[in-house]
């Protein structure tokens, strides 16, 4: 009787063997890395306000990343409708990532009266300068906005209109 329990010992000890060798294996198995992927959505885009030129001299429509609006020169910011604000990106990426943020230091704004233009400068963001870096906030649900204002530069030949452009912003991971 002995020997017919033999090989019943022997496959219940296998499995035992190969059950403890898989919980083994897990325990002590290499953490998931997080995703590297970095997603960026822009929620608001950068809108001066409405103002006015009061002389023949120009000047400049500031805008802070806080959204704050100051105006030099002969502009005159006007209290009405669409009103100032700063552009925001959501930057979705995973907890101790760091993002640095590069764009153009400059833009051009073409108006609806033909052909004038205005030069925007670009920045700076919430998190610095061109070229600034910062690291992601929480876990990899969690949005991490990011502010930007500029320099809006009205010449004394600047036509009243309404002036639009885009701009390219790069966001790279580390």
């Amino acid at each position: 009787m002995i020997t017919q329990n033999c090989p019943i010992l022997l496959i219940k000890d296998f499995l035992l063997i190969t059950i403890l060798f898989f919980c083994g294996s897990l325990a002590f198995a290499q953490p998931i890395l997080p995703q590297r992927s970095i997603t960026i959505t822009p929620t608001q885009g950068i809108h001066f306000g409405t103002f006015c030129k009061t002389g023949t001299s120009g000047g400049t429509v500031i805008l802070g990343w806080n959204g704050s609006r100051t105006c030099t020169g002969d502009i005159a910011p006007l209290n009405m409708a669409p009103t100032a604000h700063e552009a925001i990106f959501a930057i979705k990426l995973c907890e101790g990532r760091n993002v640095t943020v590069t764009y153009d230091a400059t833009s051009e704004l073409t108006g609806s009266n033909g052909g004038e233009t205005l030069t925007l400068d670009l920045g700076p963001t919430e998190k610095g300068g061109i070229g600034s870096s910062f690291s992601t906030n929480s876990d990899c649900n969690f949005i991490t906005p990011l502010r930007m204002g500029g320099t809006l530069h009205v010449p004394g030949t600047a036509v009243p209109g309404t002036y639009t452009g885009s701009f390219a912003i790069t966001f790279n991971q580390q």
